[in-house]
């Protein structure tokens, strides 16, 4: 027994030292910065080399000089991916594509990576133990135009200064148009910037306008007769947008145990980041933010700074920079399937249910699975663990809309298609640290968090985030993003003048607000749980309005040890005036707090 167990310890030292450390410097492939060359088709080349050297256990570092660097449609990688909340539009262009590596670095040492066209700029997928550090994201023309705004008349509507880098003309149609490299862009909607704050202006919202009719009056000056809008005085800086999403700045998938460590995302056309059915990811000094205080730009991505779908393990971001992004700073959800077939008491068919969320894995034979009714949001039955799973009308899992699922009992009765009913995936579910960020100066909401397992949300500073801070979600109703939060900590964060615009789920500063059409016949509680629950504690709110805490149909809310202090950077205008808001809440705790001004329970909270 004892030389076999040396023989086995033998031959793992063998196995150990026959790994190798393997240092790439990316120019020995012609992959060179500042000399303004097409990167895209010497990487591909560059990893095929690289591949054929290596064996599976080395150890590689694909390390780059400092500089700009050029990566164009032409000759690029293309792929079929299917990326959750985007949009399915395939095949894509990729820049820089890693698949199928262990225990690979990709050091940029400053290097700057500049995308044209429409393109997927970093794909790293079905790898583990990989680390992204020291690099940058950046397109030379994005998809959303800026301009300034430098006259605004009730009688001749808005003139304004369209931004340098930006490519337009004036339509057929007589309309403002972007374009670039294989793309145009005809906006109709936007989001307006202080000019000398970067803030989002106050009671904006999404603009809506018309640039019918047209003309330029000077060199790059634009006037549109029809855009009238007093609010958008001189100097007003307009980020001019759709509503589209094809690609995030980095895409992450089936990978375990990632790191990204100084990585910055100035631009994409989608989430600065997209990770989906991942395991154990770290974000440390990860931004999603403009290039420093001199940047010309007042925005950074189309949607999400980063977004996180059927993941598990533990996500961690920590000392990040999330601003002037088009919606949260962080989102973590998973995907309810809706039940649209019960073929036996074992087996339904469970469909994907909105447009950007389908054509990808949704579990695994031994997932833990819950039924929730989608009308109360009620947990139905008892849990299950999936025996097989396959998509239904095609062989594989790619471009999938519905799933065959059978379990390992029979699922209650009720559940049924003719009533509405998710399945909910509790196996791809994470635990979440999220901690000393800075957030700021975007739309929308600063950090939405959907996950049943513990999540921990401090020493963050949430500043101008227009609408909702904080936001815990669960909707089986309209994005189907799973689902509820049973313990959540929000502590030692600082909140500066949230809720200059109303959005969707901007009832408070933090707002606890699951999608329930039919509340008043709920019986059990969606968020929370007996012992657990939201705990707010030892936060900081500068706000110039009422409300901080709106909350729906949850078991356990603590607010204690916080301070409130009442400013007047703003009117004061939002249609709740209340502090606290509940709906269906219970075991609520609100002690040892600091209001400026005092505090009333009989008329600064309301429990309905």
């Amino acid at each position: 027994m004892r030389n076999y167990i040396l023989a086995i310890l033998l031959l793992l030292f063998c196995l150990h030292t026959a790994a190798k450390n393997r240092v790439y410097d990316m120019s020995r492939f012609g992959i060179l910065p500042d000399n303004g060359i097409n990167c895209s088709p010497l990487w591909q080349q560059a990893l095929d080399a690289i591949q054929s050297e290596c064996a599976p256990g080395d150890a590689i570092v694909l390390r780059f000089s400092p500089g700009q660097y050029n990566f164009h449609e032409e000759g690029a990688t293309t792929r079929e991916y299917y990326i959750s909340n985007h949009d399915q539009t395939n095949p894509k262009k990729v820049g820089l594509v890693l698949e199928n590596f262990r225990n690979l670095t990709l050091d940029g040492q400053g290097a700057s990576f500049i995308f044209h066209g429409r393109m997927l700029p970093l794909a790293l997928l079905q790898s583990e133990n990989c680390t992204l550090r020291n690099f940058s994201i950046d397109f030379a023309n994005p998809h959303i135009a800026q301009i300034t705004i430098i006259a605004n008349s009730p009688e001749e509507g808005l003139t304004f200064e369209v931004a340098p880098w930006v490519h337009y003309r004036i339509n057929d149609k007589g309309r403002f148009e972007s374009y670039g490299e294989g793309w145009t862009a005809s906006q109709s909607t936007g989001i307006a910037f202080e000019g000398d704050t970067r803030h989002v202006v106050y009671r904006t919202s999404d603009l809506m306008f018309n640039t019918q009719g047209l003309k330029e009056i000077a060199p790059r000056q634009l006037q549109a007769p029809q855009w009238k809008d007093k609010r958008l005085i001189p100097g007003t800086v307009i980020a001019m947008r759709s509503w589209g999403r094809p690609a995030p700045g980095i895409f992450l998938s089936h990978n375990r145990n990632t790191r990204l460590q100084n990585v910055k995302v100035h631009y994409a056309e989608g989430m600065g980041l997209l990770a989906q059915l991942c395991e154990n990811i770290t974000l440390d000094g990860f931004g999603v933010c403009l290039k420093g205080d001199e940047d010309p730009r007042y925005f950074t991505t189309q949607a999400d700074a980063t977004h996180f779908s059927g993941c598990k393990g533990k996500i961690i971001s920590r000392n990040g920079l999330y601003e002037n992004m088009m919606d949260d700073a962080i989102n973590i959800h998973g995907t309810y399937l809706k039940i649209v077939e019960r073929i036996d008491d074992k087996t339904v068919v469970g469909r994907y249910m909105h447009g950007q969320s389908y054509g990808f894995e949704w579990g695994r034979p031994g997932d833990a699975v819950q039924f929730v009714r989608s009308a109360t949001m009620e947990l139905t039955g008892t849990p299950a663990k999936i025996t097989s799973i396959r998509p239904h009308k095609q062989e594989q899992p790619k471009g999938a809309k519905e799933f065959i699922l059978t379990f390992d009992h029979p699922i209650a009765p009720t559940i049924t298609a003719k009533e509405g009913f998710g399945i909910e995936n509790l196996t791809w579910t994470p635990e979440v640290i999220f901690s000393n960020n800075l957030i700021r100066n975007n739309r929308a909401r600063g950090a939405l968090f959907s996950t049943p397992r513990k999540t921990v949300i401090e020493n963050n500073t949430f500043d101008h985030t227009s609408g909702t801070a904080i936001l815990l979600c669960g909707d089986c109703n309209g994005w189907y993003e799973t689902g509820a939060c049973r313990e959540v900590i929000i502590r030692k964060n600082r909140f500066i003048n949230a809720l200059t615009n109303l959005f969707q789920f901007t009832n408070a500063v933090i707002s606890i607000y699951p999608e329930i059409p039919d509340l008043q016949n709920q019986q059990t509680y969606f968020h929370g749980a007996t012992g657990k629950g939201i705990i707010i504690e030892n936060n900081l709110f500068e706000t110039f309005d009422q409300p901080i805490v709106y909350a729906k149909s949850l078991d356990g809310l603590t607010f204690r040890k916080n301070t409130v202090r009442q400013n007047h950077a703003y009117p004061a205008f939002h249609w709740n005036q209340k502090r606290f808001l509940l709906e269906r809440v219970k075991n609520v705790t609100i002690r040892n707090n600091t209001f400026e001004g005092g505090f009333n329970p009989a008329t600064d909270m309301e429990n309905k």
